[in-house]
């Protein structure tokens, strides 16, 4: 599982010209999904997702995390995370997890989440609008 983070002062995400999700102060997570993932590994990225350090505190140093700040997070599933670019000029997919079973996974994460902080969330596998302000730039790939 990996988790593409971004440092955000705003995002939000739109699916047919409908805003479905939006955010201030907080991160924005898109959320890639791999083939052997199971929801241990979700709860762990939720974990480092919440408590890793990457907003400043009094003395500029990044020591706080969103949860600290109980800043919002929007979470925005992305396949292409979970891509295969190690050779060639064109991604593969065979390590994305099949969709049915992502779903799934992506649907216990939104929830799990929706019990610590503000969330908000895109659709699964739609075709997504995502806007931000990222802050920084701040921005870290995560892996479970």
């Amino acid at each position: 599982m990996k988790a593409l983070i971004q440092r955000v002062t705003s995002s939000s995400v739109e699916v047919d010209g409908t805003n479905v999700g939006q955010i201030n102060k907080g991160l924005l997570v898109f959320i890639g999904i791999e083939k052997l993932d199971e929801l241990s590994h979700a709860d762990k990225m939720i974990n480092k997702i919440l408590s890793y350090r990457v907003f400043s505190d009094e003395n500029d140093k990044m020591n706080l995390s969103v949860s600290d700040i109980n800043g919002d997070v929007l979470i925005v599933s992305q396949f292409t995370l979970a891509a295969d670019t190690k050779n060639g000029t064109r991604a593969g997919f065979s390590n994305a997890m099949n969709p049915l079973e992502a779903e799934n996974i992506y649907d216990y994460m939104v929830e799990k989440f929706k019990t610590f902080l503000n969330i908000q969330s895109g659709v699964f596998g739609a075709d997504m609008k995502v806007s931000l302000v990222n802050d920084g730039p701040v921005t870290f790939l995560l892996e479970c």
